[in-house]
């Protein structure tokens, strides 16, 4: 393999997709010493000098006083203006915050099970106390991430392309990206962020607008924004590539415990060799997630044709029973013996998703989702591991199969795709990457990633936890989310985008529960 042109996101000069928002443009950028809590990122393009970032109409900070205009408008029954412009002044030029002591240097390895999710993911936390204002939000914050990244040292490097064409990071200690705003408007006025918004949400994040490809993109960055109300929100731009959900919200509470002055109660796993392919790579089992297929019925020219509506639906308590009920029906497999909450909302989401886009009886269909192998590698995983512990598992089957038969059918195959997890499987998975570098294919497929079980929401840097948390956008129209939701957090947010006349159907089908 040419190590100059590695396969796929690799590629260094490959496209890369940002949840949804293709990121244009070359970073150009020259560094100049700004103080002890980080350096002023500037560009060769600027001008005058000063930091550059344009890109879909949303950032250009010529200089510490001027203005950055993010307008958007928003609307929600609940909110005491109908229609808000959200307005964002950037504080300060965009600093890199550095390690607060020194960290190892050198390459750091990023094992398959890295390499095959290098996508961006956006994350918003949303903080308001009646105790305490937000005027030491940006000092708290920054000077926790400080010293965070001496634990979390791969964070404060540079992706780069490795001699054999894999991604891998150089711990240059160069620092996260770090932003300060302020909003014009409450944290209330914003609108409804309980669904995926870019147009609004994806102005509380930070993103380098001019990076044309992953590796001009650094692994995180950080975005303040303090609001009128007293509260602020922490927009996060991770890369997937450096953790997972478990991961990412241990990196996030560990940052907290700092900020609060208290110990990690989980300090960071770092050594991911420990997933190395076996040499020579050996291949055990079918890997069906990376197979293409068909489009039969033709789903994605429905996408151009209609606007995709991204809608939120709440599963109560009351409605998980119901629909666990109907997942145990007419199935002497499953006759009295109950499902679990994951199981039959898959199922549900995938038969009622493929019912909404009317898929031909024969097109097959396929069901990706993560399964968290900490505890299911020989041996496990050891505690802290903040590389990326998921592998993705599958089924597959024809759309009138699905459709037709009981829901009690598609929870048995939720539930084998669960089984099939293994050691075994799983140390196939990383070796099949090894072999074919391919990636797996989203072609007629439902993609569930799970945040419910995930820590988020016990986020707290000083300011007690989030009021609210979530995406800012769904990565690719093949995906949908599940999010804990309410009181003891024992409701379900099911997030989705359909085409406006498949929303409309699986709407019904949500009702008829």
């Amino acid at each position: 393999m040419d190590p100059k042109n590695p396969p796929n996101l690799l590629n260094p000069e490959a496209e890369v997709k940002v949840l949804n928002n293709t990121v244009e443009g070359k970073r150009k950028w020259k560094q100049k010493e700004k103080g002890k809590q980080g350096r002023e990122i500037q560009t060769k393009s600027s001008k005058d000098g000063h930091l550059k970032v344009e890109g879909r109409g949303r950032r250009v900070a010529e200089n510490n006083n001027k203005e950055v205009k993010l307008s958007a408008s928003t609307e929600n029954n609940n909110m005491k203006e109908p229609n808000i412009h959200l307005e964002v002044l950037q504080k300060e030029p965009a600093a890199l915050v550095k390690p607060e002591s020194e960290t190892p240097n050198g390459q750091y390895f990023l094992s398959n099970l890295d390499q095959n999710i290098a996508v961006i993911v956006r994350t918003i936390y949303c903080f308001k106390s009646e105790e305490r204002g937000n005027e030491e939000a940006v000092q708290v914050i920054k000077k926790a991430l400080s010293q965070v990244l001496v634990h979390y040292y791969p964070l404060a490097g540079r992706l780069t392309i490795s001699p054999e064409g894999k991604l891998t990071v150089d711990c240059t200690e160069e620092g996260v990206v770090f932003v300060e705003a302020e909003a014009n408007c409450k944290m209330d006025e914003i609108g409804d962020i309980t669904k995926p918004d870019p147009e609004t949400l994806g102005k509380l994040v930070y993103d380098v607008v001019e990076a044309k490809n992953i590796l001009e993109v650094p692994p995180v960055t950080a975005q303040v924004t303090k609001f009128k109300c007293g509260g602020f929100v922490l927009g996060l731009c991770m890369n997937h590539c450096m953790f997972d959900g478990i991961g990412a919200m241990e990196f996030v509470n560990s940052w907290g415990q700092l900020a609060r002055g208290l110990p990690l109660t989980t300090p960071p796993f770092s050594d991911r060799t420990i997933l190395t392919a076996k040499n020579p790579p050996k291949i055990e089992s079918l890997h069906q997630e990376f197979e293409e297929i068909e489009d039969k019925s033709n789903i994605n020219s429905l996408y151009t044709k209609e606007p995709t509506l991204h809608r939120s639906f709440c599963f109560d308590p009351e409605k998980i029973k119901k629909l666990k009920l109907q997942a145990t029906e007419n199935s002497e497999s499953l006759l009295g013996n109950s499902c679990t909450t994951f199981e039959a909302l898959s199922a549900f989401v995938w038969r009622a998703r493929t019912k909404s886009l009317k898929m031909l009886s024969d097109q097959k269909t396929k069901l990706l989702f993560a399964v968290d192998g900490r505890a299911k590698f020989e041996p496990p995983l050891p505690k802290g591991y903040f590389g990326n512990g998921i592998v993705l598992t599958n089924s597959i089957c024809e759309a009138g199969e699905l459709t037709e038969k009981p829901l009690s059918f598609a929870v048995g195959l939720v539930r084998e795709a669960i089984k099939m997890v293994t050691d075994r499987y799983m140390r196939s998975a990383i070796d099949y990457f090894e072999v074919t570098r391919a990636r797996p294919s989203l072609s007629s497929t439902l993609l569930i990633t799970t945040w419910s079980r995930l820590g988020f929401h016990t986020t707290d840097f000083g300011w007690g936890e989030p009021v609210l948390s979530g995406p800012v956008a769904l990565p690719e129209k093949e995906v949908t989310l599940f999010l804990s939701h309410g009181e003891e957090r024992r409701s379900i947010n099911v997030l989705l985008g359909l085409p406006a006349s498949a929303m409309d159907v699986f709407q019904e089908l949500f009702l008829q529960i």
